[in-house]
């Protein structure tokens, strides 16, 4: 099985430049992480000035809930974000217990 996902989050203007550089160069523990939890063809795209952030991905699997409890249980993950999500600001209208607010996909076409 196959899910596209879309989600979106901002980014604070000062931490721009070390989330840039940061993301240039992921550690490959936490590129690991994201590939054994299915997660293919991500990216994340930036639109300033807004400083907003577009995430896509594709979920090949099975159990998200179960891909997304492994990914968070890992600890590189969890010192990934722990320097990333400071960085972030999450929008006010996301959802409670969310932190990139997930997109609807309106149009798709191969």
């Amino acid at each position: 099985m196959m899910i596209r996902m879309a989600q979106v989050i901002g980014l604070k203007p000062e931490e721009m430049e070390e989330y840039k550089r940061l993301h240039a160069d992921v550690w490959s523990g936490v590129l690991a992480k994201i590939h054994d939890c299915g997660i293919r063809n991500y990216s994340i795209f930036l639109r300033e000035p807004e400083m907003l952030m577009f995430a896509y991905m594709e979920y090949h699997g099975d159990d998200w809930e179960a891909d997304q409890a492994k990914m968070a249980a890992d600890p590189e993950t969890q010192r990934w974000w722990a320097i990333n999500e400071p960085k972030q600001a999450p929008l006010d209208t996301r959802a409670e217990g969310e932190w990139w607010a997930p997109m609807e996909e309106v149009f798709h076409v191969d």
